[in-house]
C-alpha cells in the first residue's frame, strides 16, 4: 500500500460533487490525470508517475490508453519515417 496525504486544491463548484465519492479505480485514475501534465513536459516519466501511483508502467500506459492519451506521440506516417530509417541503417551496418 502506497502512503498517501491530503491536499486541497481549488476546483470550480460544480467539479466538487464528481470528487466526493470515488472508488479505488476512479480515484487511481484521476491521480493518474494529475501527473500527466508532468509526463508531457517531461517533468516525470512514466515510470516515475506509476511508481508514485504504486502501479506497474505498464498498467498507467493502460490507462491513459483507455482515456485516448497515446504512450507514443507519433504519426503513423512518422513512424513509417522512422522505421524506414531505421532499416536503412541496419542494411548498411550490415554491408559494412
Amino acid at each position: 500500500m502506497i502512503m498517501t496525504e491530503s491536499v486541497t486544491i481549488n476546483v470550480p463548484v460544480g467539479m466538487s460533487k464528481y470528487l466526493n465519492h470515488m472508488n479505488a479505480e476512479t480515484e487511481l485514475t484521476r491521480n493518474a490525470l494529475l501527473l500527466y501534465p508532468y509526463i508531457l513536459n517531461q517533468t516525470i516519466s512514466h515510470g516515475g508517475a506509476a511508481e508514485i501511483l504504486g502501479i506497474r508502467k505498464s498498467e498507467l500506459i493502460d490507462i491513459y490508453d483507455k482515456l485516448g492519451y497515446s504512450y507514443l506521440d507519433m504519426t503513423m506516417d512518422e513512424l513509417d519515417s522512422e522505421l524506414e530509417t531505421f532499416r536503412q541503417l541496419k542494411k548498411k551496418e550490415a554491408s559494412e
